[in-house]
């Protein structure tokens, strides 16, 4: 088995609304196909970044609450690359997130940042 890529990152949300605005009016991702899924009571709204499929957003009544603090075992976060880094973190606090102090990767001495989605989901994004 050979690999291509990775297809899509998928997101569970606990306030559906809230989560589409922030993915799309905060981050700027678009949107490809918005479906209600009656028999679950959720929505499912595919993203892309830029002409590629990135992210399925999920919305389900009362889902479980993401361990994020301490790490939990598992998928850790989702990062984004950016060519600014100083300039997305100031874009990022004129629309009200707040991110962590700006860090260095020790391995490679590119600059990166955290900061969370509206269920605590850790974002990352790191200047190429």
């Amino acid at each position: 088995m050979k690999l291509n890529k990775v297809h899509h990152v998928a997101i569970i949300c606990s306030d559906y609304k809230s989560s589409k605005h922030f993915y799309v009016d905060i981050l700027g991702l678009k949107p490809l196909k918005e479906t209600y899924r009656k028999e679950r009571i959720s929505y499912k709204l595919d993203l892309a970044l830029g002409n590629e499929y990135v992210i399925e957003l999920f919305s389900f009544p009362n889902p479980p609450k993401r361990l994020s603090y301490p790490e939990a075992a598992g998928l850790r976060h989702i990062a984004f690359q950016v060519h600014d880094i100083t300039e997305a973190i100031e874009e990022l606090e004129l629309k009200g997130i707040k991110t962590e102090p700006l860090r260095i990767d020790e391995l490679t001495g590119k600059k990166f940042t955290f900061f969370s989605d509206p269920d605590g989901l850790p974002i990352e994004l790191y200047e190429v």
